[in-house]
């Protein structure tokens, strides 16, 4: 069993998204719920990879070409939490 837990840090980040990118992103939570994030992973158009450097042990999903998704697994004996940390505007 997966479960989404949207960190409060992460709220803010979400007052500030425009409606169609909330609607992505929680299409992609209950994609995860249901399927579990190893298989949802193997869809390419999430785009789903490790970060390095400072966020290193984290991951970033694409919500579209300018959105991103940080999160990470956190492994337990009952079922895997998938914690977001941040949903922004990515910089090109």
């Amino acid at each position: 069993m997966t479960k989404v837990l949207i960190l409060k840090s992460a709220e803010k980040d979400l007052r500030q998204l425009p409606f169609y990118i909330l609607e992505k992103l929680y299409s992609w939570i209950e994609q995860v719920e249901i399927y579990g994030i190893h298989e949802i992973r193997k869809i390419p158009g999430y785009h789903d990879e490790p970060l390095k450097g400072d966020r290193k042990g984290q991951r970033s999903v694409r919500l579209n070409k300018s959105y991103r998704l940080i999160y990470k697994e956190k492994d337990s004996e009952v079922r895997i939490e998938i914690l977001i940390y941040e949903v922004n505007k990515h910089d090109y």
